[in-house]
């Protein structure tokens, strides 16, 4: 397949869904109207094929992961998606391959509005670059300083199986067809992006578990310049985690220090989590709390404090060599 024939056959797939999408694949730049009174949430992620995902990952997969990958990052911010643009660098162009990727992408989006208006094709090692645009009213961002003293911290969804999954991918063939490996596989290759625009007016602060819990509420408490307290044993785990997990101990570990979970971590007002909940599709649990006091006090079901996960928040570090595929 040539370039210009990928264009017309994405640009025929890709129809507009959006009213205030005026322009879209096709010319030299998508055009786009934000509607009155609101700003535009932006954020782009690149995925390389053996560094953020294993190399026989299915076509499908990489561009379902692509695309919700940074569709959490505008949930983490309170964002409703609006626009993507893909970049794609692969080393041939093979239509039944592109077309699969554009089905994971598409079943990635599902029944939120959103359109993809452009992007780039290029010759190269298969990566794929997105960015996603979103939109939400002027001042209403979630960030990673709106953290108060007495918001509690919850999580949505549960924490571990992105992590656990991977470790189970060079096996994956031969498990049988266990539907515990199964769902952990999927949690890596499919991450569930959640509806952060849902709970904007109720949560303080945001952020989407990318880089493992630890190390992604670390960001939190940086930046809103607090403490925080956090319950081990209250971290939610999939039953399919719990069974997999060879330990306690290496279930934690991938609860706190695992990536690729894409769930959202949020602080709030501890009267607001009931509300928070019914506007999600998914479980919301409290797992903490914000004190004052700077710094991270992790503790068991017992109370008892837990230096190694106080003092080893490291997460995913594209320089570091933590979290290769």
């Amino acid at each position: 397949m040539r370039e210009f024939q990928l264009i017309d056959r994405l640009a025929a797939r890709l129809a507009a869904r959006r009213a205030d999408t005026q322009l879209t694949i096709g010319d030299d730049a998508a055009v786009v109207a934000p509607a009155p009174g609101q700003v535009l949430a932006i954020t782009t992620d690149t995925l390389i094929s053996g560094r953020h995902f294993p190399d026989d990952t299915p076509a499908f997969d990489i561009g379902w992961k692509a695309i919700a990958v940074n569709l959490s990052d505008l949930a983490a911010m309170g964002a409703a998606p609006a626009w993507l643009t893909v970049a794609l660098s692969t080393p041939v162009l093979d239509g039944p391959w592109c077309d699969d990727f554009v089905d994971g992408a598409l079943a990635a989006i599902g029944d939120a509005a959103v359109d993809i208006v452009g992007g780039d094709t290029t010759r190269g090692p298969l990566s794929i670059t997105v960015t996603a645009i979103g939109m939400l009213p002027a001042g209403a961002a979630l960030t990673r300083a709106g953290a108060v003293p007495g918001d509690v911290v919850a999580v949505t969804g549960t924490l571990g199986d992105a992590a656990k999954g991977l470790g189970l991918w060079p096996a994956r063939a031969d498990t049988g067809g266990d539907p515990d490996t199964a769902f952990l596989l999927r949690r890596l290759a499919r991450p569930q992006w959640r509806n952060g625009a849902a709970v904007r007016a109720l949560a303080h602060a945001g952020i989407d578990v990318s880089d493992g819990f630890g190390a992604d509420l670390g960001h939190v408490l940086a930046a809103s310049g607090v403490g925080a307290r956090i319950e081990l044993a209250a971290l939610p785990a999939s039953e399919a985690l719990r069974r997999r997990a060879a330990t306690d101990e290496e279930r934690r570990d991938l609860q706190w220090r695992g990536g690729d979970d894409y769930e959202l971590c949020l602080t709030l007002p501890a009267a607001s989590v009931d509300a928070a909940r019914a506007r999600l599709d998914c479980g919301l649990t409290v797992v903490g709390v914000i004190e004052s006091e700077p710094g991270l006090r992790v503790v068991d079901a017992h109370g008892r404090r837990c230096p190694p996960f106080e003092s080893d928040a490291a997460g995913w570090d594209h320089f570091g060599g933590r979290g290769a595929v």
